[in-house]
């Protein structure tokens, strides 16, 4: 097996969970669906590409590691909509203008709370069920992409390559096995010393270390463009104490 080694670093990541009230909930780990939208946005796909973008994520399998824990950021911020300039009504697909509902709601002031994950370094290798584009079409986009790409929220943008400077593409008996064998970084992205870890992989690959098997929802149905679908994950921790 082949699989594309990436190495996530950003003073702010954010992995989309599950949306709860005014809160952009996270996941600890990237999902699915967000990295079929960031390989996509690095092959200077678009939105409108439906079945390009659902034929990658059935393809997509990964396996990720945070080298450098992160700290969780929860990024609170209001939006008047009682200004005058936001009275206007917005204009839909369906040719007819549309307000929110209810009375204060309609021009109030609205609260949201997005959530991030702040200074944190994560190793995440990708294969590729056999089709296109391959491994080594993704491993170009991500060295050379079409468009600026970000790590979940276009806010989140990358603070180095995506690529592993050293194993861009490595090979391996399985996404764990790859993942066991790339070095871990530190802070600076200088190779650091064994220790405990947090991991996942698909739970079809088992259990090691201690962890537990979790129901995600990280698909999307690309033609609806809406999340759908939802898939068993490993999440756990592996490795020793270090030195």
């Amino acid at each position: 097996m082949r699989a594309v080694v990436l190495r996530l670093d950003a003073p702010m990541m954010s992995f989309g969970g599950v949306l709860v009230d005014r809160h952009g909930v996270i996941e600890r780990f990237p999902g699915t669906a967000m990295l079929t939208g960031l390989i996509g946005n690095a092959l200077g796909w678009h939105h409108r590409d439906v079945d390009l973008l659902q034929e990658l994520q059935s393809r997509i399998h990964y396996a990720a590691r945070w080298d450098v824990p992160p700290q969780k950021l929860i990024d609170y911020h209001t939006v008047d909509l009682s200004q005058e300039k936001m009275r206007y009504p917005g204009w839909t697909t369906r040719g007819a203008p549309e307000h929110r509902g209810g009375e204060s709601a309609r021009f109030g002031t609205h609260q949201r709370s997005r959530h991030y994950w702040m200074d944190g370094l994560m190793t995440v290798v990708l294969s590729l069920r056999p089709g296109t584009p391959t491994v080594d079409d993704v491993a170009a986009a991500l060295h050379r992409p079409a468009r600026p790409i970000f790590l979940g929220r276009k806010t989140c943008l990358p603070a180095r390559p995506l690529l592993d400077p050293v194993t861009p593409v490595a090979q391996g008996e399985d996404l764990v096995s790859i993942l066991e064998s790339i070095p871990l970084w530190n802070r600076a992205g200088e190779l650091a010393a064994s220790r405990k870890v947090e991991v996942c992989w698909p739970a079809e690959l088992g259990m090691r270390g201690r962890g537990d098997v979790r129901q995600v929802f990280d698909l999307r149905d690309w033609p609806n463009q809406i999340a759908a679908g939802s898939r068993l994950r490993f999440e756990g921790v592996i490795g020793d104490d270090g030195p």
